[in-house]
């Protein structure tokens, strides 16, 4: 390391039998760590610097040139010649750091008017203003818990969202509402075609049996209550009903598709995002991968950003599936896609395939599926007399 440091020259020596002035240095001791002949009266020799001196004792006839500088002398060499660059460089990156962690806006989201100028002024009371360093974590939380407590009565939450160099503030405002009660007479109806299955009455008279088949817009809990075959009153129906309710499913699934396996492999790795294009800081890169990715640093003004990715390596293969295969895909693709309709209590209760066929390199499939299914609905008692 320190021989690396040590300056070092390069000597241009030219004169006649110049392998004699080789020997010469060499004979005094003089350490020559590199020898360039470059003709029968020219050489250019390494040396250290430290040595030069009696080099220039020793040349006698020759003429010496020092030509160029190396270790600890080339790289001072270098720094004067770039300083104004590394130095302009540094600049800029202490002034993208301050700008990236000023605040040049701040809004509060809010219909009333009244209540978006308390907030501001809120806001700037506790640091939170133009042109001002960006507050922590921490710090958002205290400010945030402070303003409500010292308005419980008016303010519900309060949000202080940092987005780029911008604060995007949303407060609800607390509001004891009354909620009016609707007692409109009603009855619960079948929103669809079925067999019932289930009836969950909380409010009026059932007028229909478990395992009835029903039509769509037929009521199942009347809000009219009967006595002796008289109606003695009349009240909003509450429940839900189930029943099993069919459906004719077509779907298309190709014979060949392709599928992303991981291969286990993963790294973190720095990216450089600048106007929408990744710049990745490795050399081994994936050419496939999912990747979460953590902004470090971040500025809308600037379309540039820095983010921590992790990354894993996938593998994409091909599949060329048979017929039978393809079948089966395609039902676990329409058996998903009717299962992601259903929701709570929801379940397919038996699917069937009743045609598949190829077509244009890929199956057509027709699925029946039998699904319970929250079939409730309500219709006020007076619309559905109008309707009669």
């Amino acid at each position: 390391m320190i021989n690396f440091l040590r300056r070092k020259i390069i000597i241009n020596a030219k004169g006649r039998n110049i392998k004699r002035f080789i020997k010469k240095l060499n004979a005094n001791k003089i350490e020559l760590l590199k020898i360039d002949y470059i003709s029968d009266g020219e050489v250019n020799v390494l040396i250290y610097k430290d040595n030069y001196e009696k080099v220039l004792e020793l040349k006698s006839i020759y003429e010496i040139f020092d030509t160029e500088s190396y270790g600890i002398g080339k790289i001072k060499k270098i720094m004067k010649v770039c300083k104004f660059l590394i130095l302009s460089f540094i600049v800029g990156l202490v002034l993208f750091i301050i700008l990236i962690n000023l605040v040049f806006d701040i809004e509060v989201v809010h219909s009333d008017k009244d209540l978006r100028k308390l907030i501001s002024n809120e806001l700037k009371e506790r640091g939170i203003k133009r042109y001002h360093f960006k507050k922590s974590y921490v710090e958002i939380s205290k400010i945030k818990n402070e303003i409500i407590k010292k308005y419980p009565n008016k303010i519900e939450w309060i949000e202080i969202e940092e987005v780029g160099t911008k604060y995007i503030v949303r407060v609800e405002e607390r509001k004891i509402n009354k909620i009016e009660e609707n007692n409109t007479p009603r009855n619960l109806i079948a929103k669809k075609n079925g067999v019932v299955k289930q009836i969950i009455n909380h409010r009026g008279e059932q007028v229909i049996d478990l395992d009835t088949y029903v039509n769509k817009g037929e009521p199942i809990i009347s809000g009219e209550i009967y006595l002796n075959e008289k109606v003695m009153g009349k009240v909003k129906a509450e429940g839900k009903v189930y029943a099993e309710v069919w459906y004719n499913v077509k779907t298309t699934y190709p014979y060949t598709s392709y599928k992303e396996i991981k291969t286990g492999k993963r790294k973190k790795t720095l990216v450089l995002n600048f106007l929408n294009k990744d710049i990745e800081f490795s050399l081994n890169k994936y050419e496939h991968k999912k990747s979460k990715e953590k902004v470090i640093l971040k500025n809308n003004i600037i379309p540039i950003y820095l983010s921590l990715d992790n990354q894993e390596e996938t593998k994409l293969i091909d599949q060329v599936l048979t017929f039978d295969e393809a079948v089966i895909k395609a039902e676990e693709y329409s058996i998903k896609q009717m299962e992601s309709k259903l929701n709570g209590k929801e379940y397919i209760i038996r699917s069937k395939n009743l045609k598949s066929v190829l077509k244009d390199s890929k199956i057509e499939l027709e699925m029946f599926f039998a699904v319970y299914e929250d079939i409730t609905a309500y219709m006020e008692i007076g619309e559905e007399d109008a309707k009669k």
